[in-house]
Parts: structure tokens; C-alpha cells; sequence
């Protein structure tokens, strides 16, 4: 891709540098607390994110920036792929959101429980007024299974599962490179899909997905709290 990304055509973008090296050192030290022998591990209740995760932290404020000044965390996971846990991810939309207790709203469902948290799918138009950023605790070159976006299939509406990799084929894939610091800023329903590190080695991800809203019909978001 030699043109420059711009967020809304494409659904991605990249903030070079973002974060400073102490942050880093505080979010790899989180992340070896909290992922273990998981890939993965969702984050509530962690006072260390509280004030880099807010609208005026470092990474919330590019959340800001894509959204509203009103933008807050409502999913944190961190991933942390090593030689032990080194997956691969299919082409996909994510397509579920916490939520604090089960509410029926029309256009909702799905109804789900991951991590102890109530998980449900929300209309697509929920979806597509979200950003979802991910910071970046190790580099990833082309071998360290950097994920990889299909621009503009933001656009799309929701994707049956079936169909997700030959709606990316139809559309400009990066492989979304990083170094250590760096945030990849994506809009939440875009086609992404990541292969295993060859050869295996670690690469640690804080992600964060936003919203500037609230949820419609009694829902409320399950937050980070």
C-alpha cells in the first residue's frame, strides 16, 4: 500500500512511536503477570491501565482523536503469543461486545459467556461506530505474525463467517508491521486475520476496542471496572 492510510476509507492507521519506554516496561510487566500460559487474558480492574486507557492518557487520547473526546474503554485483552502458544487466526469480523447483565433488546444476539464476562452480538451499526487499537510490546516483522487487515472491509456490513476470507481477497491486505511502542488503530468490524510466528518468539499486544456511546434499550457496557 503506497498511498498513506487514512482511517476512514482504509479502517486502519498507524501511530508510529506512541508509546514511551517506560510504558512499555509497565505493560510487558502486566502482561507477564496476567497472561500466564494463556494466549490471551482479559483485563478488569487494573488500576496501572486506568490512566493510559482514559481520554486523556496516551492511548486513549488517540481513541479521542478517531472518535469523540468522549471515548472510553470498553474491552481490554492482552495477547501474548510465545513458542509455547503460537496460534493462527482465520479471517474474521469481531463481532461481540461485554456487557454488564443480559438485557433483550431488539437487534441483539446472540447471547454468550467468555471469561466469566456476558458477551452479546449488537447490530452491525454498533459495531461500525467503534475503534479498537492495539499496542504494540514487542516488534513484528513480516515473521512474527503480524495481523493482517483488509482495508476498507469496514465498509462491508457483517461478514457470515463462511464468506470472511474471500470478502479480504476482494479488498488491499497489509500485513500490519510494528515496532516496539507503536499503536495499530483499526475500526472494530474490519476482515483481520493473523498466522503463527515463524519461527516461533514472543509477541505481546495489549488491545483495547472503544466506544464514544453509550449501548441502547437498558444495556450497559461490563467496562474495565
Amino acid at each position: 500500500m503506497s498511498a498513506p492510510l487514512d482511517f476512514a476509507r482504509d479502517g486502519a492507521a498507524l501511530f508510529p512511536g506512541a508509546l514511551a519506554a517506560r510504558t512499555v516496561e509497565t505493560l510487558r510487566s502486566l502482561a507477564d503477570e496476567r497472561v500466564g500460559a494463556r494466549p490471551g487474558a482479559r483485563l478488569r480492574g487494573d488500576a496501572i491501565l486506568a490512566d493510559l486507557l482514559a481520554p486523556a492518557g496516551t492511548i486513549g487520547a488517540l481513541a479521542a482523536r478517531l472518535t469523540s473526546p468522549a471515548a472510553r474503554p470498553v474491552r481490554a485483552v492482552m495477547f501474548d503469543k510465545t513458542p509455547d502458544a503460537n496460534w493462527a487466526v482465520a479471517w474474521h469480523q469481531d463481532r461481540v461486545l461485554p456487557v454488564a447483565q443480559r438485557v433483550e433488546v431488539e437487534g441483539f444476539g446472540p447471547w454468550s459467556t467468555k471469561d466469566d464476562l456476558l458477551h452479546v452480538a449488537p447490530p452491525f451499526e454498533i459495531l461500525a461506530r467503534m475503534v479498537t487499537l492495539r499496542v504494540h510490546l514487542d516488534p513484528v516483522d513480516a515473521a512474527n505474525a503480524p495481523l493482517r487487515a483488509a482495508l476498507g472491509s469496514h465498509r462491508l456490513g457483517r461478514v457470515a463467517a463462511g464468506d470472511a476470507a474471500a470478502r479480504a481477497a476482494e479488498h488491499p491486505v497489509i500485513d500490519c508491521l510494528a515496532e516496539t511502542g507503536d499503536v495499530w488503530a483499526y475500526a472494530t468490524p474490519i476482515l483481520h486475520a493473523s498466522d503463527r510466528a515463524e519461527p516461533p518468539r514472543r509477541r505481546r499486544v495489549l488491545q483495547v476496542d472503544y466506544a464514544d456511546f453509550d449501548l441502547p434499550g437498558g444495556l450497559a457496557w461490563a467496562g474495565l471496572a
